[in-house]
């Protein structure tokens, strides 16, 4: 599968001022993909057969010979291994590395997509070539370019947006709390935002963002939010179960290495098995150390990267972009990016 058929290539990085002019532009180069796009071409690759969804795992029990986990219908498994990757609010997490939390980090996150038929072509079309940045004193919010196949309408483009607003705790329950008078711990979906709530990004949008950015946030009809905050756990492996990605640490989006983090957790987990001859247990004692110190090393560079742009304003306009697994730079993809670039734009 082509790459380009679940993730959108860009070229330029730009700031923009308050009116909308370009403040600075460079070249980059990032692949951008929804969360629904990758998951669903990760289904693929690996075969839909292979997996059993929609079945939560509510515990688990090691033993010397292995795990045995039973699911919320009542039935049990077992395996050599266990590992959670399931996510921010990890079940596994509470078995593993007991007492670690997530830490708020000040803001919330307002998000959303656009499609072609709900903001003017001219912007639909100036923001599928960057990813665009706009800071506030302080704050900020982005734009860029993702493909997602299974949207409703069919498949194509869409504009992702993120917009951080500073919210202190005391307030947070006025946002989080649905359109049924549900209080969400983490993030309120799409289409359960209230509308008073939406009614106020679309002021604050109107007042606040360049014109390009304002059309795409009032486009959206279904914004979502998202609280930000941190996980940190001094422990990601037991004898026989492991956390990897964000069951394990939860890091702000600023430096965009979720994804890459719980990639390179279970690349190099598959390491240290093959380096062990298939011995569980020592191949987590192999493993954990380094990907334990990745993750302090990724969830400090994301709060420090959030610090500046979000809380105290000092992230300059044309600073090269923080993203990056280990270094910023190391997530920009050459080698094939001009080829599969241009046969996405049909050049």
């Amino acid at each position: 599968m082509a790459l380009a058929t679940f993730a959108a290539a860009v070229g330029k990085l730009r700031y923009l001022d308050r009116r909308g002019a370009v403040a600075h532009e460079s070249p980059c180069h990032y692949w951008f993909a929804s969360y629904s796009s990758l998951y669903r071409a990760f289904l693929g690759f690996f075969g839909r057969e292979r997996y059993r969804l929609g079945c939560e795992v509510c515990a688990q029990e090691e033993r010397e010979d292995g795990v045995r986990i039973r699911l919320a219908d009542g039935t049990e498994e077992s395996a050599d291994l266990l590992v959670w990757a399931d996510g921010i609010r990890s079940t596994g997490r509470g078995w593993i590395a007991p007492g670690a939390s997530f830490r708020y980090a000040g803001y919330l996150a307002w998000r959303g997509a656009v499609g072609a038929g709900d903001i003017s072509s001219s912007t639909f079309a100036w923001f599928q070539e960057s990813v665009t940045y706009f800071l506030l004193q302080p704050g900020h919010a982005l734009a860029y370019p993702i493909v997602q196949a299974d949207d409703a309408r069919g498949p194509g483009g869409r504009i992702n947006w993120v917009w951080y607003w500073n919210v202190e705790a005391a307030h947070l329950d006025a946002f989080m709390t649905d359109r049924q008078g549900v209080r969400q711990p983490v993030s309120v979906p799409p289409g359960t935002v209230r509308e008073d709530l939406i009614r106020q990004l679309r002021e604050r949008a109107r007042l606040d963002l360049p014109p390009q950015l304002a059309e795409v946030v009032i486009g959206t009809a279904r914004p979502f939010l998202q609280l930000i905050g941190d996980v940190e756990v001094g422990r990601m492996a037991s004898k026989r179960a492991c956390l990897i990605g964000d069951a394990a640490f939860v890091a702000r989006p600023h430096i965009a290495a979720g994804t890459a983090k719980a990639a390179e957790d279970a690349w190099q987990l598959s390491r240290s098995l093959v380096q062990c001859g298939g011995d569980v247990e020592a191949a987590l004692q192999l493993w954990e150390p380094a990907q334990r110190e990745l993750g302090t090393r990724v969830v400090a560079r994301s709060r420090e990267a959030g610090g500046q742009m979000q809380m105290e304003g000092t992230w300059p306009v044309g600073a090269p972009l923080p993203y990056g697994l280990y270094n910023p730079g190391d997530s920009e993809f050459r080698g094939r990016w001009e080829c599969e670039a241009g046969e996405e734009r049909g050049t």
